[in-house]
């Protein structure tokens, strides 16, 4: 193997592994009440996965367990974590309803 490859795989791995643990840790800050209250699985589930992800890319990195855990971390980021926020009053940081534009709320009138 070359030196340039090695270094790409490293890249790689250092990347998947910084991302899972972002995961773990944002599923670990969540209040378990929320997890029910967005009808998904427990904290306790997602601690587990994420945790294992985690082992898994700093003990083995083997390409066919990372991309499964790649896919578990996306899962979470993108359905988990969105539903969590929506439930637990996150995601607007100015304020407003989601019919506000740039100069007000929106109210259909011209």
């Amino acid at each position: 193997m070359f030196y340039g490859e090695s270094l790409l795989w490293l890249v790689i791995d250092v990347g998947l592994l910084a991302f899972a643990l972002v995961a773990f840790v944002l599923a670990a800050l969540a209040r378990e009440d929320a997890y029910r209250a967005a009808d998904k699985k427990t904290k306790p589930f997602w601690l587990i996965i994420l945790g294992l992800v985690v082992a898994v890319d700093l003990i083995m990195p083997w390409l066919f367990l990372q991309l499964a855990g790649l896919v578990a971390t996306i899962v979470f980021m993108v359905d988990v974590r969105p539903a969590l926020r929506e439930v637990s009053g996150g995601g607007r940081r100015k304020g407003g309803s989601s019919s506000d534009g740039p100069y007000g709320p929106y109210n259909g009138r011209r």
